[in-house]
């Protein structure tokens, strides 16, 4: 009888790169009981290139400041993969007290642009102060444009920033007008049309999904309503399109200890006696708790969120789960149609983000830390989609053995394609 040879080639990730940001100056459970924990390294930024054998992966790291305290949208990628911007929702901790709190943590402001060009030797290629308190930051889809939603202080400040983008750097910045935007509302994010020049944002005050078209003129942007808003379910935390742009996907925690969701927003179902789009919820499945992280594969077929869990209580609670999960789910592109396939948990703590790579098979899941105290740092955990088979239709994740060190803390990330 043949013996099979097991090589890399079993384990085929395909992409570019794998981005990720690590906040280093708090443990998980900070959001709970304010105690910062113990400090491992500096916040920072890692790069793992793609085109080696999965064995061989590491990760290159350059500082940056960032903080967890968002939604896991704290980098952002250029089209070209050429430059990586991230954000920072709270400033770095101050050494000098080595008691700070969670509520001591002061309000971000830094933008940093990292050039990838490469990958092996990371620079800095600008440093500007921002908005304060950013959330979110994205690029438009010819990247010419860097959208960051944050929390305006000034009641009758727009809560969308927008930055030129040429050359690797951020210039005439635009704060527009955000029609229907009331003061005070929290906008999570900001996601572009894969066709049509069209922006979604998510409200979480309100629990709400806008739509907008967009225009600019002699360097002048504005935002006009496309559409009705579309109310889903509570904390909304991030979106994606469906590549054919005619969906919306969403993913929301709740709070409390619930089991969260998501809902398929699809767009211009209908049209309205004025002329105007509909849109309309057409879909939703459960997650599992917390939510956080979400993606969808390549080819629109599977959405995958990455579930917080219990996993951010105290190592001394009852509370604590000692897991967290993954949830994955079918979705039909063409219906809008979405159906639970199933949890997947985990030996994890506060996984926040999720990447499909190109071929649709394989997932990279950000680790923010490690119940295994011999694992003092972050990682990024290579997942499989599977099969049965004999049964087709017994679809599953496996988590792998593959997985990459990187500064613990990491909680956003992107995969350059």
């Amino acid at each position: 009888m043949g013996q099979s040879t097991r090589t890399d080639a079993d384990f085929d990730f395909k992409g570019r790169l794998i981005v990720s940001v690590s906040d280093a100056d708090m443990v998980a459970s900070a959001y709970l009981d304010g105690q910062l924990g113990r400090v491992e390294g500096k916040d920072a930024l890692s790069v793992i290139r793609l085109d080696k054998a999965v064995s061989e992966l590491k990760a290159v790291e350059i500082p940056a400041s960032n903080s967890v305290t968002g939604p896991p949208s704290s980098v952002a990628v250029s089209p070209d993969g050429h430059y990586a911007i991230v954000i920072e929702t709270r400033g770095g901790r101050p050494l000098s007290s080595p008691n700070t709190l969670f509520s001591d943590l002061p309000s971000g402001k830094v933008i940093t642009v990292i050039d990838l060009t490469d990958p092996d030797h990371l620079k800095i290629h600008q440093k500007i102060d921002g908005p304060q308190r950013p959330l979110s930051v994205t690029f438009s889809k010819d990247g010419s444009l860097v959208v960051i939603t944050y929390r305006p202080q000034d009641a009758n400040q727009s809560p969308l920033a927008m930055y030129q983008f040429t050359g690797g750097r951020l210039a005439n910045l635009s704060l527009p007008d955000v029609p229907g935007y009331v003061a005070g509302d929290i906008i999570n994010g900001a996601v572009f049309h894969p066709v049509e020049p069209m922006i979604a944002l998510l409200n979480v005050t309100k629990s709400m999904l806008v739509f907008f078209k967009l225009t600019k003129t002699n360097d002048v942007i504005s935002l006009t309503s496309w559409g009705n808003s579309v109310v889903i379910d509570k904390e909304p935390f991030k979106a994606c399109f469906t590549p054919n742009g005619r969906f919306v996907v969403v993913n929301a925690m709740y709070p409390g200890s619930v089991r969260g969701s998501v809902t398929s927003v699809g767009l211009s179902i209908e049209t309205a006696s004025d002329g105007s789009p509909v849109h309309q919820i057409v879909s939703r499945a459960l997650a599992g708790v917390l939510p956080e992280g979400l993606t969808m594969s390549p080819d629109g077929r599977w959405v995958v969120t990455t579930n917080l869990e219990q996993s951010t209580q105290p190592f001394t609670s009852p509370k604590q789960g000692f897991f967290a999960s993954l949830s994955l789910m079918h979705l039909n592109p063409e219906s809008g149609l979405l159906s639970w396939v199933g949890d997947f948990p985990f030996d994890g703590i506060l996984p926040e983000s999720v990447v499909f790579d190109n071929s649709g098979r394989f997932l990279a899941v950000a680790n923010f830390d490690h119940y295994d105290l011999k694992r003092p740092a972050g990682s990024i955990d290579f997942w499989r989609l599977t099969s049965d088979y004999f049964d087709p239709k017994r679809v599953q994740l496996v988590k792998t053995n593959y997985s990459v060190p990187v500064t613990r803390g990491v909680h956003s990330m992107v995969i350059v394609r």
